[in-house]
């Protein structure tokens, strides 16, 4: 008998575990360590590639500081699906670095006009990416 396939709240979670680590500045390395499990399988679980027994699961929550709860805050409980964009309810959102970076980069600046300028200029170069390219000819004219 095969064991089933990780499914969205597998990588949920990992993607979870990933983010509280990084908040925290945990290594993987120190996370494998005070959860006596190598480094490989540190990256399996942060990737949703296996899934986190509830023992094991427990023990994360102690070592990052939250409780169990926050692994699955960002699912509503609703039917699995799969998304087609990448927008807030995608588990993968902060499976990145550097999305997390930026995350954690923000979370830092107390200026709310910064922030908002921050957000408006991060709204336009996404959009911009997407824009039609003669939309972008349009807009380079202007």
């Amino acid at each position: 008998m095969t064991p089933k396939a990780p499914n969205e709240i597998d990588r949920l979670v990992g993607s979870r575990i990933r983010v509280r680590r990084m908040l925290v500045g945990m290594s993987q390395e120190q996370l494998g360590e005070a959860l006596g499990i190598t480094v490989p399988q540190v990256q399996k679980y942060e990737k949703g590639i296996n899934r986190v027994g509830a023992s094991r699961l427990h023990k994360v929550a102690s070592v990052l500081r939250v409780s169990i709860g926050y692994f699955f805050e960002a699912h509503d409980g609703a039917a699995v699906t799969e998304p087609k964009e990448r927008d807030r309810s995608d588990p993968s959102l902060f499976s990145d670095r550097e999305t997390i970076e930026i995350a954690i980069a923000f979370n830092r600046i107390t200026s709310p006009d910064v922030r908002r300028a921050l957000l408006d200029l991060t709204r336009t170069a996404a959009s911009l990416g997407t824009a039609a390219p003669d939309d972008l000819a349009d807009e380079r004219r202007s």
